[in-house]
């Protein structure tokens, strides 16, 4: 032996190195990235089916003409700062830490969450209350999203990691 790494030698030392020690590791940063996947995606049109419920409870019609962009907003506010936002929190975490970031998208998602069941405004204030949070739901999400693939990218050997994200991106 000469002394010089091939490159296979340096990449699987730079993929142990990157990788968190710990026999478990790999099985809690599969569940939960695939359980923070599943909820951000359900997340985004499950509120299809609680439309009825929510207008009825903030006493708006979503159908009435000046009333439609409170619809409009709570379906697809979500989507979009999620969306928008997911190519900059993954430059963001990979500056400051996946799994940090990751466990914040986790309370900003909990967070928002929790206002929306808390909400307790009828009419017009509590449309845009609700609005509100789900735009801070979507900033969770964000997060959640963004930094899934990396972070079982970072705990997977390569021989495991296709099927790592093929289970993560199931849900």
């Amino acid at each position: 032996m000469t002394g010089t790494l091939t490159q296979e030698q340096v990449q699987r030392t730079h993929d142990r190195r990157r990788r968190p020690v710990g026999p478990h590791y790999k099985r809690v940063a599969l569940t939960n990235t695939t359980m923070g996947s599943l909820m951000a995606t359900i997340d985004a049109s499950i509120v299809l089916i609680a439309f009825p419920a929510i207008f009825k409870g903030i006493g708006i019609n979503p159908l009435a003409p000046g009333e439609a962009s409170y619809f409009l907003w709570l379906l697809l506010g979500y989507m979009v700062v999620t969306a928008t936002l997911l190519v900059t929190f993954g430059r963001i975490s990979d500056m400051f830490g996946r799994v940090r970031l990751y466990n914040l998208g986790f309370l900003i998602f909990a967070v928002g969450s929790t206002l929306l069941f808390l909400t307790p405004s009828t009419g017009n204030t509590g449309a845009l209350e609700l609005i509100i949070f789900r735009l801070i739901q979507g900033i969770g999400s964000g997060f959640l999203l963004s930094n899934s693939a990396a972070i079982l990218t970072d705990a997977f050997p390569v021989d495991q990691r296709g099927r790592a994200l093929g289970i993560n991106q199931i849900a």
